[in-house]
């Protein structure tokens, strides 16, 4: 893979332009682009006009025809992805050995990671306008499920199974937030794959894709409501065709995680059984010489300092005082009368 070119700003404008496309922490939410080839039909149109209902506001659509082969020359689709800054792309095209190819195109850099093509089945399709109930607001993040065998299947389809199922998830999950409020799960999206018919079967199982609204309902005597799915549309059904797998180097580059997207642990930081949050705090040496005490008038002077008046503080520290042994004899002598008499 031959190194990207690098381009010198020559301005301030032409700096954040680049800097906004760059490789940031927290990536901008990916962007489908919908384009279709020179020959399309008319179940192509349905489908895609319906996907890019689900996919609004993250949808662009191009209404102009193209003449690009994405497994032959895919230059032209990393023009479009770089023009309009998207990272998945729907790609619609029809001829009589792929009829209804719907592929599915992923990219890294701005070049092609990896692309599955779908093979939608006219005669099972749904669409959304068929189904007459209410829909899903915009911009609401779906629930999505697959079930079946084949998609952790250690057979032989285990990597286009494991492909499509990579894609389907990037490209309907929507955007990435921390949290998710109920009142924002309004639908699901759910694949299922059909189990192989017998060992030797040529048929691929087919994928399908069914969209349920989350109605919720009061149960008597409980407090928790009951959820019940109504099928809202589209209904379409797909076989895998061809797969482009990604190249080991590109894929460890794209899976790689920056460095500051990881949080930052906080030292001495803790949080205890009952969930408050303690906290440890690290001090020096206390020099006990400057402790602030109380000031008591028996502490203004020390005792073991020798005063000016040196007979008297010797008479203090050796002993009482004469006038403390007179008191003494008087009070020994008062005791004895008192104790004679």
């Amino acid at each position: 893979m031959l190194p990207l070119r690098q381009i010198k700003p020559k301005n301030a404008r032409t700096k954040r332009y680049l800097d906004n496309k760059a490789p940031q922490i927290t990536e901008n939410p990916r962007t489908t682009l919908f384009l279709r080839y020179t020959s399309s039909s008319e179940i192509l149109h349905l489908v895609m006009t319906d996907l890019f209902a689900i996919k609004r506001p993250l949808a662009i659509k191009f209404t102009k025809k193209n003449a690009i082969h994405p497994f032959e020359d895919p230059s032209s689709l990393e023009f479009f992805a770089e023009k309009n800054d998207a990272s998945l792309m729907l790609y619609a095209s029809h001829s009589k050995k792929r009829p209804h190819c719907l592929t599915a195109v992923r990219f890294f850099g701005y070049k092609v990671l990896d692309m599955v093509e779908l093979m939608v089945e006219g005669e099972t399709m749904r669409t959304l306008g068929q189904f007459k109930n209410a829909k899903a607001a915009v911009g609401m993040k779906p629930l999505i499920s697959f079930s079946g065998s084949a998609w952790d299947d250690a057979s032989e389809e285990k990597n286009e199974f494991t492909a499509a199922k990579s894609v389907l998830l990037d490209l309907f999950k929507g955007q990435d937030v921390p949290t998710v409020d109920v009142e924002g799960l309004q639908y699901m999206i759910h694949f299922s794959v059909d189990e192989p018919q017998g060992q030797d079967a040529v048929t691929k199982p087919q994928i399908h894709m069914r969209c349920y609204l989350l109605r919720t309902k009061r149960q008597p005597n409980s407090t928790t409501p009951r959820v019940e799915l109504e099928e809202m549309g589209p209904r379409i059904d797909f076989r895998v065709g061809r797969v482009k797998e990604a190249d080991p180097d590109m894929l460890k580059e794209a899976m790689r995680k920056p460095k500051g997207q990881e949080p930052k642990t906080k030292k001495n930081v803790d949080t205890d059984i009952i969930g408050d949050k303690v906290g440890r705090i690290h001090l020096g040496k206390q020099d006990l010489g400057q402790l602030q005490t109380r000031k008591m008038k028996g502490l203004k002077r020390s005792r073991d300092v020798e005063s000016d008046d040196g007979d008297e503080d010797d008479e203090m520290v050796g002993g009482a005082s004469d006038e403390d042994e007179d008191d003494e004899v008087v009070f020994d002598a008062h005791k004895r009368v008192k104790v004679d008499g």
